[in-house]
């Protein structure tokens, strides 16, 4: 089966030079993604707003490519501010609670001062 790749319109894919998503068989990888409205150009400066935000992101690239949210297997939280990752939460839970994936917060500083959140995501289609 040929790796395909998803592609969202961001700025970054085009000039840093990946794509929004790799699909290789029953695997999908979902770079990390952030609370962008690609089509308006826009982010919130609300975290929670920006991580319903990356979730919409996320599952438009898995839908384009046959996947769900419940395919998801392993998850990655990125907050500038670890006191940012609890609001959120409930975004978190209602997204990814039914799939139960292994899931990691991490603390780190991201590429532009305005993301409060980077979510990345692999998933698996089931069987």
């Amino acid at each position: 089966m040929p790796r395909t790749r998803i592609f969202s319109g961001s700025f970054f894919e085009e000039n840093i030079g990946y794509a929004r998503a790799v699909v290789d068989g029953d695997w999908i990888f979902v770079s990390g993604t952030t609370g962008f409205d690609y089509r308006a150009g826009t982010i919130s400066d609300d975290v929670v707003e920006q991580t319903r935000q990356c979730v919409a992101n996320i599952r438009a690239a898995m839908e384009e490519a046959g996947f769900s949210l419940a395919d998801t297997v392993r998850v990655r939280y990125l907050f500038p501010d670890p006191d940012d990752f609890e609001p959120c939460w409930p975004v978190l839970r209602e997204s990814f609670g039914p799939a139960a994936p292994a899931a990691t917060m991490m603390a780190a500083r991201l590429a532009d001062p305005r993301m409060k959140v980077e979510i990345e995501v692999t998933g698996k289609r089931q069987a």
